[in-house]
């Protein structure tokens, strides 16, 4: 990888991999996902005609209650276009200080589309306040920018953002005719937890970005959901990033086979990330915060790189940042996974 290396990158060859928590976007395609993939029916999605494509659009637009959908190559994408469909140049956003959108996104909004992030400041649970958000609307006067969106996340580091939170928020936004975006990249994972569909966190957002290669195990794809006319506007600039594709039916086929087969399983991926957490709490010194299929793992600073390294060495990866690490649970973390981590940890403070 060009630059500096980050704590994400593996130190181990593949062969030397045991368990990868870095992440729920390191999943291989299954089996049966590589058949769905090569029997696709595809066409050229530039010019709309590409079947699988517009059945995946459409089938996500209807779960999230929408009128539209557009397939995006990436995440990233999907939330440049969508804050810029809603905000001109100059225009402001309301967002949280932790969110995607702004820490891991290459300030992308800003350099591209000149639209200015507001932070409002979050909870250890990623949430901000309805309180917050009035607070953030800017009078008009022509010192200002003036406020067009509120960007909320959900789940925010894994924790999940109520329904009812998500509408008090939205709620404040729309008393100052702002818009709401919400990047849904684990909306699903939010969902699960809730014990609702999507739909019911969708209701409050004009626009909601909902990603395929995280927990439902796709290689690749995002879906922008909203309005027509939104959406429109989200099509033009899409051509405008370069993520106009042609025959990518392929993927949108392993995108819809995720939808048939691997939404159900989040809720194994959240009793994994559970049954860790509860393997490890009664370790001295060991701070342990579960949320949803992400574990937050606090070691002290005198153990964080031994720690490191004895992990390492029994063949498990994940996110080892100072001085918390980020373990993922997803789709190729099985039983035997978690067992395998609960036992090197206790191993160390054996």
């Amino acid at each position: 990888m060009p630059g500096q290396q980050s704590a994400t990158e593996s130190p181990l060859t593949a062969g030397d991999v045991r368990a990868d928590f870095r992440s729920d976007t390191v999943t291989r395609a299954t089996p049966a996902m590589r058949r769905a993939m090569a029997e696709a029916e595809v066409g050229d999605d530039v010019y709309g005609e590409d079947p699988s494509v517009n059945a995946l659009q459409n089938r996500l637009a209807e779960m999230a209650g929408k009128k539209a959908g557009l397939w995006f190559p990436s995440g990233t994408q999907s939330n440049l276009a969508a804050v810029l469909a809603h905000c001109g140049r100059g225009d402001e956003y309301l967002i949280g200080r932790n969110s995607h959108v702004i820490l891991n996104e290459a300030g992308g909004t800003a350099a591209l589309g000149g639209a200015v992030p507001w932070i409002l400041e979050v909870d250890d649970t990623g949430a901000f306040t309805p309180e917050a958000v009035h607070a953030g609307v800017k009078e008009p006067d022509q010192h200002h920018p003036p406020t067009r969106l509120l960007s909320l996340e959900n789940t925010c580091n894994g924790h999940v953002q109520t329904v009812g939170h998500v509408a008090a928020c939205a709620k404040a936004a729309r008393e100052h005719d702002l818009a709401v975006h919400l990047d849904g990249a684990r909306l699903f994972n939010a969902a699960t937890a809730e014990g609702v569909g999507i739909d019911a966190f969708a209701a409050h957002a004009d626009t909601v970005s909902l990603c395929l290669s995280k927990g439902l195990g796709a290689p690749i794809g995002t879906v922008l959901v909203g309005d027509r006319a939104t959406i429109d506007r989200a099509f033009r600039l899409r051509k405008m990033l370069g993520g106009g594709t042609r025959q990518v039916g392929h993927l949108a086929a392993a995108a819809l086979h995720a939808l048939d087969y691997h939404v159900a399983g989040l809720a194994d991926d959240h009793a994994r990330a559970a049954r860790i957490a509860d393997g490890l709490t009664d370790i001295d010194g060991l701070e342990v915060v579960p949320a949803t299929n992400m574990l937050w793992i606090t070691p002290s600073a005198d153990d964080h790189d031994g720690l490191v390294d004895h992990l390492v060495a029994h063949g498990i990866l994940a996110c080892f940042w100072k001085p918390t690490m980020r373990f993922v649970t997803h789709l190729d973390v099985d039983d035997a996974a978690a067992d395998l981590c609960i036992e090197a940890f206790r191993g160390y403070y054996a």
